[in-house]
């Protein structure tokens, strides 16, 4: 079989990582007998410096005709002075709204040999942690009204949090279906006892949960979500919940399971290219000193392959090469601890490509 995937490296430490996923997806290729066809694209602070753009037509373009889109990271200071419809985040959000990608699947899992990496007791973690967040990503804060206005305490600024029963309804069945193929667990994070966004958010998903037999749902506050997620990280399945928040907590959950970097995602659509990409950002201040984890886009090619490709026996088998990796006793700087000399971004690349079988 033959696959079409668009790349975009973006910005820090993203050309790194994106090869290094390159890498394993090439030797899974190998291994299984497909090939995959690479197109580089520009997005970000890279195509501002370059045309002067976040989101040129072209990377939409292609990225549209493509089986699945693959990123690394965007963003860093040398671009934060820019005015906001040209700072390269608005070229992340551009290229989800092009591809009409409204469901952003972050799974957080504790590797038994990162148990040491784990910030949390023992005893809290011994039980094991597999969550995955599901975060609206189209609606909510981060598309609603916003502007300045002179108030009678001065300049004023504001940012309006909308949701429609469309949007909440799809992102819930996402949730549910997700569920059903994993523990049958839904909690549903919100502040419905003080947004009336969230009261709508909790009244669409009471009635997905009423079609949904045999799936155990709870509703669940923000603030004690937070909480929950490092007192008893084990008690969670799929999370869903909206764009701040879901933004907020799965960075919380990326730590509890050892490092950011080791956390992967996808954001899915109708009949659309997913795209998929690391949960963090460029790192500007280890870009290029070979110090970068290249796990969490290497998981994500993995999600590349299950979700848009149906390739399963090819998704399990580049996790399975990051498990045996990790159990190998390999870290990279992120990951160390004391007396452990960490291995380079592209050290850790070649032993995980090599454990593909």
């Amino acid at each position: 079989m033959e696959y079409n995937i668009a790349l975009i490296r973006g910005d820090g430490i993203g050309p790194e990582i994106v090869g290094e996923a390159v890498r394993v997806l090439e030797k899974t290729g190998e291994v299984f007998s497909h090939r995959f066809h690479f197109t580089d694209l520009l997005m970000g602070g890279c195509a501002i410096d370059r045309i002067g753009t976040p989101l040129p037509d072209e990377t939409v373009e292609i990225c549209l005709k493509s089986d699945a889109v693959l990123l690394g990271a965007v963003g860093g200071p040398k671009w934060d002075s820019l005015p906001g419809h040209l700072r390269p985040e608005k070229g992340l959000l551009g290229i989800r709204a092009a591809l009409g990608l409204y469901a952003n699947l972050r799974p957080a899992r504790l590797y038994p040999a990162l148990k040491d990496a784990c910030p949390l007791k023992d005893g809290v973690c011994a039980s094991g942690i597999d969550l995955v967040v599901v975060r609206e990503l189209t609606g909510g804060i981060y598309f609603g009204v916003r502007g300045r206005r002179q108030g009678k305490n001065g300049q004023e600024a504001f940012d309006t949090e909308c949701y429609s029963e469309k949007e909440i309804a799809r992102i819930g069945k996402i949730a549910f279906d997700l569920a059903r193929s994993r523990r049958a667990k839904v909690t549903s994070i919100d502040k419905a006892n003080v947004l009336e966004s969230s009261r709508l958010w909790r009244e669409v998903m009471h009635g997905i949960a009423g079609q949904n037999a045999g799936i155990d749902y709870t509703d669940m506050l923000v603030d004690n979500a937070a909480m929950q997620l490092v007192r008893d990280p084990s008690q969670f399945d799929v999370i869903v919940t909206s764009n701040l928040f879901g933004d907020i907590l799965s960075d919380e959950a990326s730590m509890v399971t050892g490092s950011i970097g080791m956390l992967p995602s996808a954001s899915l659509g109708e009949g659309r290219p997913g795209l998929y990409e690391p949960i963090h950002g460029s790192a500007p201040d280890i870009a290029g000193r070979g110090m970068a984890n290249p796990v969490a886009t290497i998981l994500s090619a993995a999600m590349l392959l299950r979700s848009s490709l149906g390739l399963e026996k090819e998704a399990r088998a580049v996790e399975a090469a990051v498990e045996e990796t990790l159990a190998a006793g390999l870290r990279t700087a992120d990951l160390a601890g004391p007396g452990c000399a960490p291995v380079s971004t592209g050290e850790m690349g070649v032993e995980i490509a090599r454990r593909i079988r």
